[in-house]
């Protein structure tokens, strides 16, 4: 007993020693803390995984150059990230923890329009800058906010370059349905498109809010299909959208276009359609060309290709987006040559740099400016085909029946 507990202590010794030699070392080297919290489980979790895997992936790669440079001091960038569940309200109570107990930094943000309303008071309060591109919806930047960024476009003109595309085909569809669900983002954007459609000449036959929770599109369709819809415009979640295609197809539903806002850039959303994927429209701000270049993954295809290797999946705008909300917080730093919030706040405002995902500048509300792209999905394959002004490749327009298909 007397031999076991001498041959235990020097071990015990000998870890505690690394650990002091551990911690000594990593205090020794300076870190700039950036917190976050996105939706790793729960309803939104599908899409909240980009951002956690951009803000890793870019921070990694930032780091592996030398980090950032401050006032003559280089540090490294380390993330504080928590799974909020999909729950806007502990998300709230993560965003303070991260500002009023861990001290990080600066803030990015996590998916979803909803969630940023809210998260963003935080930021507000504590007048710590946050950069994110996971909420679109006007709200967030109408409150007259001086410490929230967004690298989305505007959701209120979402639908402004398939608007634009469905005055150019032929036959020009004789009636549309503009369907959202009620959350800040979709609700944003059908305010937005109304007008649109109405400058464009034309006819809505139906205008429905339905619930984000909704699975069921039964009675929806059956309006559509009664009133043999031509366009239908759809403004939701990625679950909702996989739901309303499945469910159309069920009812054959089978109007000449169906457009969505989130979906149809997603890899995963074509794997769960498969073949039924076929024909739907959506629209990105975000496609991964060489011309877009910045000086950490060179251009947008070197990223794209870097970041499916390490993942697995195809990167989309939302990716894009989450990495060059890392770039803007660096950027800002090394403009300013400073860690004060204030200072740097500043610098992001006057942000004007070419990123992999675009061209980085904001409105005096803080909102970024990008055109939207409309893609298809024409046999399995995602294509661009309408720059909001001319055509980039053929459409496969009307959509045929899918007892026809």
């Amino acid at each position: 007993m007397l031999s076991k507990t001498f041959h235990t202590l020097p071990f015990a010794f000998t870890v505690l020693a690394l650990s002091l030699g551990l911690s000594t070392a990593r205090a020794a080297e300076p870190e700039i803390v950036l917190g976050t919290s996105v939706q790793l489980t729960g309803a939104n979790a599908n899409t909240g995984r980009y951002y956690q895997d951009a803000y890793k992936f870019t921070i990694d790669k930032i780091n592996a150059a030398g980090g950032v440079k401050v006032d003559g001091k280089q540090y490294k960038l380390a993330l504080k990230l928590y799974d909020n569940q999909s729950d806007v309200n502990l998300s709230v109570r993560q965003y303070t923890q991260l500002v009023s107990q861990d001290k990080v930094n600066f803030l990015l943000g996590g998916f979803a329009s909803n969630f940023m309303v809210a998260d963003s008071a935080v930021s507000e309060k504590y007048q710590i800058p946050m950069v994110q591109g996971g909420g679109a919806s006007d709200q967030i930047f109408a409150r007259g906010f001086k410490y929230i960024f967004g690298t989305l476009p505007a959701a209120s003109d979402y639908f402004g370059s398939t608007i634009a595309m469905l005055k150019k085909v032929k036959p020009v569809p004789a009636s549309v349905a503009l369907l959202y669900a009620d959350d800040s983002f979709d609700v944003s954007v059908a305010k937005g498109t109304r007008p649109l459609l109405k400058k464009a000449g034309l006819n809505v036959t139906i205008d429905e809010k339905y619930s984000d929770n909704a699975n069921d599109f039964n009675s929806l369709l059956s309006q559509i299909k009664a009133k043999k819809v031509d366009a239908i415009l759809v403004s939701g979640h990625e679950t909702g959208i996989l739901n309303f295609v499945r469910q159309a197809k069920s009812l054959n539903v089978s109007p000449k276009m169906y457009s969505f806002t989130v979906g149809v850039p997603s890899q995963d959303f074509r794997k769960a359609l498969g073949k039924d994927a076929d024909y739907a429209f959506g629209m990105t701000a975000w496609i991964p060309d060489a011309s877009l270049k910045d000086k950490w993954f060179g251009d947008a295809v070197q990223f794209a290709a870097a970041y499916k290797t390490k993942y697995g999946y195809e990167p989309d705008y939302h990716a894009a987006s989450g990495a060059s909300d890392v770039e803007t917080i660096v950027n800002a730093i090394e403009k300013a040559n400073s860690l004060n919030p204030k200072k740097v706040r500043d610098a992001i405002a006057a942000s004007n740099f070419e990123s992999l995902y675009g061209k980085i500048a904001f409105s005096p509300s803080g909102q970024i400016s990008l055109d939207q792209t409309v893609i298809q999905v024409q046999n399995g394959v995602l294509k661009s085909v309408f720059n909001g002004t001319n055509f980039l490749t053929p459409v496969q327009y009307p959509m045929p029946s899918w007892s026809g298909r």
